[in-house]
């Protein structure tokens, strides 16, 4: 069971992730990123501080959109990962791949770095 919230703060736009994300939820947040690279958002921020799961498909969403933010110079960074989560992200190798920071104002101030 996944919930998703956005909002909206200093310009970015923010995705928090509750609970688990698995194949069936991975719709989900696709659906919250999909929504906010079409509303022309440049810094999104995904926070994951009660992100408790993720499973390959959860991962897939986020893989699924690295070309697409690069080509429209789009910064996502992802903060607040648990340890289990976050070590999903580093046995994939998706660390590397990924903006990944500890809290929401490391992550922004990385997001409005980058997108100068």
């Amino acid at each position: 069971m996944v919930s998703i919230k956005r909002l909206q703060e200093s310009g970015a736009d923010i995705i928090a992730v509750i609970g688990e994300i698995d194949a069936s939820s991975s719709i989900e947040l696709d659906l919250a990123i999909a929504k906010s690279v079409g509303e022309g958002f440049k810094r999104i921020l995904v926070d994951c501080h009660a992100l408790e799961y993720i499973s390959s498909a959860g991962l897939g969403v986020f893989m699924s959109y690295i070309e697409e933010l690069r080509e429209k110079k789009i910064q996502m960074v992802l903060y607040g990962l648990k340890e289990k989560v976050a070590n999903t992200f580093e046995i994939l190798g998706l660390a590397d791949l990924l903006h990944i920071r500890e809290n929401k104002s490391e992550a922004l101030k990385l997001a409005n770095e980058l997108s100068v």
